[in-house]
């Protein structure tokens, strides 16, 4: 056995899961035991994780509490191909997001200069604005509820930066719904009191890539989970 996740697609070269919220992509440096998705020990040089069932090569992550699509690969020449096809932007990254307040036009694009900072064994990234921009998000609206003043978004993340959209969101005034580290506190508060929601309404719904070997379009899905599938449907 290879993952703790349902497998969405699996072939000779690649594998593909759906990653709920609260397991981690990899393990955490500092060495917490908490559950990841693939098995066995993973090693932070390589970026792979030896499982039972042979090793597996972690293509990009998650972040802990973000659901959706996965990607890994099943041999070390299969992953440097996907890696390449990610920084040659060749990977399109879908996520829906729902966030707090209204205004936002039916499409748009965000561009900002995001860096990482190192705060008491924490990440945390912010937008630099005097910098020159180095990420992209193009976001389209899919719906707004002006009762709750809530929209949802649906995300192509374009870079890949840590934190990325959801420091995007929160740094227009759209904070992401349950994000405990960028989000509107109260807001959260409110939404888990009336309605139930505790995670990080963040999702990452589909994947889209050539094949490293076959060449053919690959294409991968995530419904939306449990809790975040029954807010939204409210």
């Amino acid at each position: 056995m290879m993952t703790t996740c349902d497998v969405l697609h699996e072939d000779r070269w690649l594998i593909l899961v759906h990653k709920p919220p609260g397991v981690l992509s990899h393990p955490n440096p500092k060495g917490n035991q908490d559950k990841c998705a693939f098995e066995g020990d993973y090693d932070f040089d390589e970026k792979c994780f030896a499982t039972p069932a042979g090793k597996v090569w972690l293509i990009h992550r998650l972040d802990q509490d973000t659901s959706g699509v996965l990607l890994a690969a099943k041999d070390a020449k299969s992953a440097e191909a996907c890696r390449l096809a990610f920084s040659e932007n060749g990977v399109r990254k879908t996520y829906l997001a729902l966030t707090a307040g209204g205004g936002l036009p039916k499409k748009g694009e965000w561009h900002d200069h995001l860096a990482v900072r190192h705060q008491r064994k924490q990440v945390r990234t912010e937008v630099i604005k005097t910098a020159l921009p180095n990420a992209e998000s193009h976001f389209r609206l899919v719906n707004y509820d002006p009762v709750q003043r809530l929209s949802l978004l649906e995300i192509d993340l374009i870079t890949g930066k840590t934190h990325q959209i959801r420091v995007q969101c929160a740094s227009r005034h759209h904070p992401i719904v349950g994000d405990d580290v960028y989000g509107d506190f109260e807001l959260n508060r409110k939404l888990r009191k009336a309605l139930g929601i505790k995670r990080l309404c963040l999702h990452a719904a589909r994947l889209e890539m050539k094949h490293p070997v076959t060449v053919e379009t690959l294409r991968v899905e995530a419904a939306v989970p449990g809790e975040m599938a029954r807010f939204l449907s409210k």
